[in-house]
């Protein structure tokens, strides 16, 4: 007996004994009769055995055919079944949704959609991995990234969320101490908490509600290499920083923080997922929710 069968012929046997006839085989499969009798024949020589008697008017199987039908069927049932759930996995979000994210937004905007992702996807089992280092998606098996500011040059798909706007912000207290800055030439004077990690921590352009831009030098007399800390640092009356919206919004609204300078602009900035190759139904769903979180925000 042959030991290399074609598992189509397997199909097209359970569906010939099911339908009872060649005739409606061949309607369910969209297939001739003679194909039907070709691929029944071609398995009986593959196995060594007949499985069905013919006659003219019936058909019914051997008692060969019988048990070899038993099997059959439950293979093809579950094959249609691993069908099935694939296509649901396809249309239907579930499974890991490995997330990367920088130590501020991470915490700030992912974590938070994450938890009503979740409530929205429950078959979805997230892990958040929040890291400032630029993750290689593929290699470290990352389904998304999000990432803030500008975006390098990659082969990698992206899709903008929101804008990110950054605000110069410092204490009440501090403002008082030092004063209020009326125009950026001033801003050479006061405490600054530079954010090391930028390409040019001290060197900042601002723009008027003419279009007129200004560079301004800063002076650190104190600085950090996270966001979070420079919040926490400008927090404590340290002195003026650039912090982004998201982060400074609360504080902002509940007089905690003053917006310095509201009518002077920072260069605009983004706010991405970034991800490998066509996105998946989770990928899509979640970046879905992100945008709608933060244009409600």
């Amino acid at each position: 007996m042959a030991t290399d069968i074609n598992l189509n012929r397997l199909a097209v046997f359970v569906t010939l004994v099911q339908a009872g006839s060649f005739t409606a085989a061949a309607e369910q499969l969209g297939t001739s009769k003679a194909m039907v009798s070709q691929h029944l024949a071609k398995l009986e020589e593959e196995l060594g055995m007949p499985l069905v008697l013919r006659s003219t008017r019936r058909m019914s199987l051997t008692d060969a055919g019988q048990r070899f039908y038993d099997d059959c069927a439950r293979v093809v049932a579950d094959a249609e079944a691993a069908v099935m759930r694939l296509g649901e996995c396809r249309d239907t979000p579930m499974g890991s949704l490995r997330i990367a994210a920088g130590g501020d937004h991470g915490p700030l905007i992912v974590a938070p959609a994450l938890a009503a992702y979740v409530q929205r996807y429950p078959q979805v089992r997230p892990e958040l991995v929040v890291s400032d280092a630029l993750v290689d998606l593929i290699a470290d098996r990352f389904d998304v990234a999000i990432r803030v500011g500008s975006l390098r040059d990659s082969t990698l798909r992206s899709s903008r969320l929101a804008d990110m706007r950054e605000c110069l912000v410092a204490t009440p207290a501090y403002l008082g101490a030092h004063g209020t800055p009326s125009v950026p030439e001033e801003l050479g004077a006061h405490r600054w908490v530079a954010l090391t990690v930028l390409p040019s921590p001290t060197r900042w352009t601002f723009t008027d509600a003419a279009g007129a831009k200004t560079v301004v030098q800063v002076h650190a007399t104190a600085s950090a290499n996270s966001a979070l800390a420079v919040h926490a640092l400008v927090m404590e009356g340290m002195g003026l920083s650039v912090l982004p919206d998201y982060m400074a919004r609360r504080d902002l609204a509940a007089g905690r923080l003053v917006h310095v300078l509201p009518e002077h602009a920072l260069p605009l900035g983004g706010i991405y997922a970034v991800y490998a190759g066509q996105p998946t139904v989770k990928v899509r769903s979640f970046i879905d929710l992100l945008k709608e979180r933060m244009a409600a925000a």
